[in-house]
């Protein structure tokens, strides 16, 4: 017998990977002889780095670059275990998590540290690329990371503006002269589970912004500042980002891959299994296990563990969910995608005790839920 163990991370308690050991720990203390095959996951936005490493056997390259506000930090990027494919997870250089929450300025955050580890993949030979852009603390349009990469942004006098949101609304020119050539030569795939338009009340800044920092003020003025920006980069590229879906993805930053770039925006789950061979996996599984923190009508909107069921139904596989919480009214939506349903707090355990102890109460449900399952 084969279990696929496939879990997102539970937020708060436990990495995708962490999740991952224990519920397999608990399937071999059922059955020495069950094989296991650990493919933590994450839906494309923070935390996607590690498991996807660690699932495909890849690297890990340690960066020098930029924070949000212009600080040197250390960020990481990964080489899948293809030695081709090049994993950036924006909020290594650019992520809210980096800033504390006084700190948090959409009008001067900028993009530049993303770019930054781009240009060094770049510079190491790589030319495949999957980026994962969630958790972002910046707003700048992507023109932080378009800066890094060799393009200017320059004022009526022809000067280089400051990094941020703030000084967009004085851009008249972009130069892309100098912009890295090597981008043309190679592929980028974009994990994006939002299609906000760049400015508009669904747009980048007003749905995104208030998270960021960004007061009912900065909100208006960024917003007119990325329009602005807009303007200029369709009176250069002849490309509308206005309204574009996906384009207001992270401040922005969709927007520049999608005017700059050779690019494809998928849903970060897509981008997260094609890129550790879940498919292939599926092949000669008997069962999928996976699981998330909580587990509700959110779940059901692109969230991975419905993903990962939607693959398996394809090779009918069965997958049983085991999450920290699972809201009651979600259970029957959720019951059209898995054979099981298990929430590690229940009557006997409180969500307070599931999140102090959150190893220990995770593997007895996936004991309990596993060799149900085995016996039935």
């Amino acid at each position: 017998m084969k279990i696929i163990v496939s879990p997102d991370s539970f937020k708060g308690s436990l990495s995708a990977t962490d999740a991952a050991k224990i519920m397999a720990d608990a399937i071999h203390e059922i059955d020495k002889k069950i094989e296991t095959v650990l493919l933590p996951v994450a839906d494309g936005g923070e935390g996607t780095l590690e498991p996807l490493i660690n699932a495909t056997n890849g690297k890990l390259e340690c960066v020098k670059v930029q924070d949000p506000l212009g600080r040197t930090i250390n960020a990481e990027y990964g080489i899948l275990g293809d030695g081709e494919t090049c994993m950036i997870e924006m909020a290594k250089a650019s992520g809210l998590t980096l800033l504390s929450p006084d700190e948090r300025n959409p009008l001067v955050a900028s993009t530049f540290g993303t770019g930054q580890l781009i240009l060094h993949a770049l510079n190491a030979g790589y030319r495949k690329f999957v980026i994962g852009i969630g958790g972002s603390a910046t707003n700048d349009g992507g023109t932080g990371m378009l800066r890094a990469l060799g393009m200017k942004f320059l004022d009526a006098q022809g000067q280089e503006l400051a990094e941020g949101a703030q000084p967009l609304k004085n851009l008249s020119k972009i130069d892309m002269s100098k912009f890295d050539p090597r981008i043309k030569l190679s592929q980028f795939v974009i994990a994006c589970d939002v299609d906000n338009p760049l400015v508009g009340p669904n747009g980048a800044t007003a749905i995104f912004g208030p998270q960021k920092g960004a007061t009912e003020e900065m909100v208006k003025e960024i917003d007119l500042n990325l329009y602005h920006l807009a303007n200029v980069i369709e009176k250069e590229t002849r490309i509308a980002l206005h309204q574009k879906p996906g384009a207001g993805a992270a401040g922005g930053i969709g927007g520049a891959f999608l005017a700059f770039f050779p690019v494809e925006l998928k849903p970060g789950i897509e981008v997260v299994m094609k890129a550790i061979d879940f498919a292939r996996h599926l092949q000669s599984a008997s069962l999928v296990i996976t699981g998330e923190g909580k587990s509700d009508v959110q779940t059901l909107s692109g969230k991975a563990p419905v993903g990962i069921a939607k693959e398996a139904a394809k090779q009918h596989v069965p997958v049983v969910l085991i999450s920290g919480y699972v809201e009651e009214s979600s259970r029957v939506q959720l019951a059209k995608y898995f054979t099981q349903i298990a929430s590690v707090a229940n009557e006997q355990v409180s969500s307070e005790e599931s999140i102090a102890n959150p190893a220990i109460y995770l593997k007895e449900r996936t004991y309990e839920t596993v060799q149900k399952l085995i016996n039935s």
